[in-house]
């Protein structure tokens, strides 16, 4: 075994899918490699039906993702440009995001920056080490994060992005969870239980009922909005007929916790 094929460690823990970047030595800075194990273990949880949620981390306590590893690839992009190939690794690893199903907790337990940020932006939900910091500093070295502003001009109101872009200076995890970046911030020794809380919660829901409510919210942000009424009207109805829903409304009427067969 090749020692690229310890770099993304991937581990079922119940429900959930956990994808860990294992670069420490490097701040977990992506590569090719990398950045396509991590597409991969995000697609391959999407079509276990057995799995409720996954989860994206970094390893040791100093970073969550650095971005590209500059000193593996020899440039400032993750990738070594094809011009023939339609999209790059990262923005495979994006739409494997919009193509994920399940929800995807982000566990920020350090620094996350330039291509960081995309990977955070393409998760659902994140905790936060109130130690991280965050930024995108591509233009310090004459680039500008292009590849994630699709992810950031939907989640950081403009003017802050525009600054953050513009200087390519760091901001703190409390700077983080004003402009919406992140669910909470907590302290470094809190990070794992506030993940496991956070997921928890999630795993008590109805899959089949995530599933079909991502899925949703990624078709409806784009659509002008009597579309998006025609759209939530089909998908009330469709939703209804699934056994989750009647477990749902017979563990109501009955009082009980549900036991989702998801489906």
């Amino acid at each position: 075994m090749s020692n690229e094929d310890h770099e993304v460690l991937v581990e079922r823990r119940g429900d959930a899918r956990w994808i860990v970047i294992n670069r420490p030595e490097s701040r977990n800075a992506v590569t090719e490699s990398v950045l396509s194990r991590i597409r991969a273990a995000v697609l391959e949880a999407n079509d276990d039906p057995g799995l409720r949620a996954v989860v994206l981390t970094g390893a040791g306590d100093q970073a969550f993702c650095a971005g590209a590893d500059i000193r593996a690839e020899g440039s400032a992009s993750p990738v070594k440009p094809d011009m023939a190939a339609p999209h790059n690794a990262l923005t495979q690893v994006f739409r494997a995001f919009e193509a994920c199903n399940l929800p995807v907790l982000a566990r920020i337990n350090g620094h996350v920056l330039a291509g960081g940020m995309g990977l955070l932006c393409g998760c659902d939900l994140a905790v936060a080490s109130e130690t991280a910091r965050f930024g995108v500093p591509e233009v310090k070295v004459g680039l500008f994060p292009m590849q994630i502003l699709g992810y950031m001009l939907r989640l950081v109101p403009r003017r802050k992005l525009m600054e953050m872009c513009m200087t390519g200076d760091p901001f703190t995890a409390a700077e983080a969870l004003e402009m919406g970046l992140v669910n909470y911030v907590v302290p470094a020794d809190r990070l794992d239980e506030k993940v496991e809380w956070l997921l928890g919660r999630i795993l008590k829901r109805s899959p089949t009922a995530l599933r079909h409510g991502k899925n949703g919210l990624h078709a409806l942000q784009d659509m002008p909005l009597h579309q998006a009424f025609a759209f939530a009207e089909a998908n009330v109805a469709r939703m209804s007929m699934t056994e989750d829903a009647r477990e749902g409304f017979t563990a109501f009427q009955e009082k009980r916790d549900p036991d989702w067969p998801g489906r």
